[in-house]
């Protein structure tokens, strides 16, 4: 009898992981052909390129200016996380601590920019921005992304605040700490691998950002996942290679940034890590 009832659940999980089997091998393939045609010479009808080069990355570098890329890319994914951080912080600690009428509707309206396709808020976003006329700027750019990171680090570091002891900071204020004393040296020691968490996956959220990017960037604030779209559509000729060789430059910065996140975050230990904490 066991036999038989086990029998549709080992085919349940047979077809799960040859469905999981199926994406990986499809992801795989289409990877390695964008790999593989970067580093072609010419690859026309045949199953592997007439021989191999670099000269396409130089050229992709140069021709898109991918180092004025990467430096504008970095620019706004660090004031992206540091203005979350500030930000979202404060208002996770009164989330966290207050109690006040109109809060579960107030932590819904967090919770909507992460659920909501950005395209459906960015293009009003967008009309805002170029109506006061920070549209096309670095500062444009940056406020168009806190719309969603802001909300993220709020949902992120509310538990951790919640799992420590109110009494920590009672005793920090009865020896004669101020607010910012309580906060500095009680609150974010505490906190720091709360901030960490939410700092390094904003810091990817934000590289990988399109499409508010897309609508607020102008030609001197292009990131570089803009900048790779604008090379495919963008009017002209160019090589396939080239464009495959910037796309491989996006994957590889994006890997690094998450390979880093993963190896100090587990996401699924975020609130266990502050209850050993504290």
């Amino acid at each position: 009898m066991r036999s038989v009832d086990s029998l549709p659940a080992k085919l349940w999980n047979s077809l799960v992981w040859l469905v999981i089997g199926f994406f990986l091998l499809n992801l795989f393939g289409l990877i390695s052909a964008v790999g593989v045609n970067s580093f072609a010479t010419r690859w026309l009808g045949t199953w592997f390129p007439a021989g191999y080069t670099t000269r396409w990355y130089f050229s992709a570098w140069d021709e898109f200016q991918l180092w004025d890329v990467l430096l504008v890319t970095m620019e706004v994914v660090l004031a992206v996380v540091v203005l979350s951080l500030l930000l979202g912080v404060p208002a996770a600690y009164a989330l966290a601590r207050r109690e006040f009428a109109g809060k579960k509707l107030l932590t819904l309206l967090f919770v909507l920019p992460l659920l909501v396709p950005p395209i459906t808020y960015g293009i009003p976003l967008a009309t805002v921005l170029y109506q006061v006329h920070l549209a096309g700027t670095m500062t444009g750019v940056i406020l168009a992304n806190l719309v969603p990171t802001v909300p993220f680090v709020i949902l992120v570091m509310t538990p951790f605040i919640e799992q420590i002891d109110p009494k920590l900071e009672s005793a920090a204020r009865v020896f004669g700490a101020n607010t910012f004393k309580v906060f500095a040296y009680v609150l974010v020691p505490l906190l720091a691998p709360g901030m960490l968490a939410a700092g390094l996956l904003v810091l990817v959220r934000t590289v990988a950002m399109f499409e508010l990017t897309f609508l607020t960037a102008g030609p001197s604030s292009q990131t570089l996942v803009v900048a790779l779209y604008y090379s495919v559509f963008a009017a002209g000729v160019r090589a396939g290679q080239s464009v495959d060789a910037m796309a491989m430059i996006y994957m590889a910065t994006t890997l690094v940034w998450l390979f880093i996140a993963l190896r100090f975050v587990d996401p699924t230990q975020l609130v266990t890590r502050v209850k050993k904490t504290s």
